[in-house]
């Protein structure tokens, strides 16, 4: 069982830059795909980006490389670096996993954080 706990939400003006963490519980930690996801108001919930525990990496077409996700595996904590923040990335962002490769459909992973708010004005 792996339990889930984001960190380094807040507000801050576009243009700025925030760094999510996700700490996780459990010692199979490096065995399960981790992925960052984000729902707005009135919206789905998204994939944000997804690492592999070997560190392969998905990338939302959206980010257009201003998003970074990472992951320490001694430490059971994948990050996601957001630069060039936009008022349209405003949301709550979570953190979830898997056991094995990453998929990019919310449905696939089993395990969720509680979510972190992301607001970011104009």
């Amino acid at each position: 069982q792996v339990q889930l706990v984001e960190s380094g939400g807040g507000l801050v003006q576009a243009g700025g830059s925030l760094r999510l963490s996700c700490a996780a519980s459990g010692r199979t930690f490096s065995n399960y795909a981790m992925g960052w996801f984000r729902q707005a108001p009135g919206k789905e919930r998204e994939l944000v980006a997804a690492i592999t525990s070997g560190g392969n990496t998905k990338y939302a077409d959206f980010m257009k490389g201003r998003f970074t996700i990472s992951r320490d595996n001694a430490k059971n904590t994948v990050y996601l670096q957001m630069n060039s923040l936009k008022p349209e990335d405003t949301a709550v962002y979570y953190c979830a996993g898997r056991w094995g490769y990453y998929r990019t459909g919310a449905a696939d992973y089993d395990h969720w954080g509680q979510g972190t708010q992301v607001t970011v004005s104009s």
